[in-house]
């Protein structure tokens, strides 16, 4: 079977994995899994001189760019892909040192990035933490009578990262009072009425919000009385 033209790309040098294993027709070494295509004709990569060479998979697109950066000679691999008529890369060939050299920088990289993303995730804590402070701070100033542990647990609760709570809200970065209020009836609403029992008996959400308002009203009256210790 003739195998099909390959193409030729500018300053590349093109090896093919073929469909069937063939023979060089220099040296009749075969059956060949990579040959390079000579006047229509398969040669080895020994005979060709590209013996020295190792396959690098396609896949990593960095350690790819590097490995053909840091190698003199380097060779890309197609396969003919009978369904759509036509060559598909498969990886490239390139000398071993490169392929090291490649992995090392890769490998750097990919520490640096490593270190690049705890610095971030300490920054982020840190923010987290003075924005929690702030909420809390602002919660206890609205409910002198919220005890300090309690409206900290309400902070943190409505500003988690990606929650869509109220503290991630446009407001709750601001500390609106709306936003800070918001964010206190709901926890009131959860933890000191019987909502959530009354929603999983299957009472319509407004119709639960109505019968536990009254309970609502009085944490929050309560919560305002200036240092009365309450919870």
């Amino acid at each position: 079977m003739t195998l099909p033209a390959t193409p030729s790309p500018p300053g590349r040098l093109v090896v093919v994995q073929p469909l069937k294993r063939k023979r060089c027709a220099g040296c009749r070494r075969g059956p060949l899994s990579l040959v390079v295509l000579e006047d229509g004709a398969p040669r080895c990569l020994d005979c060709v001189d590209l013996g020295h060479l190792v396959f690098l998979s396609r896949g990593d697109t960095a350690l790819t760019r590097r490995s053909r950066e840091e190698s003199t000679l380097s060779a890309v691999v197609v396969r003919f892909n009978r369904r759509k008529s036509r060559y598909e890369r498969q990886g490239v060939l390139v000398e071993e040192a490169a392929l090291i050299r490649a992995e090392a920088r890769c490998l750097a990289d990919a520490e640096a990035r490593r270190r690049r993303r705890a610095r971030d995730a300490r920054r982020r804590a840190a923010e987290d933490e003075r924005f929690v402070v702030a909420f809390t701070a602002e919660i206890v100033r609205l409910f002198p009578g919220c005890p300090t542990g309690r409206a900290r647990a309400i902070a943190v609760h409505a500003s988690v990262r990606g929650s869509g709570r109220v503290g991630r809200s446009a407001a709750g970065r601001t500390l609106s009072e709306g936003a800070v209020i918001a964010a206190v009836v709901a926890a009131v609403r959860h933890v000191d009425t019987p909502y959530d029992e009354l929603l999983m008996g299957g009472v319509p959400r407004y119709e639960a919000r109505r019968r536990i308002t009254p309970a609502v009203e009085s944490v929050l009256r309560t919560w305002r009385r200036a240092g009365e210790d309450v919870g």
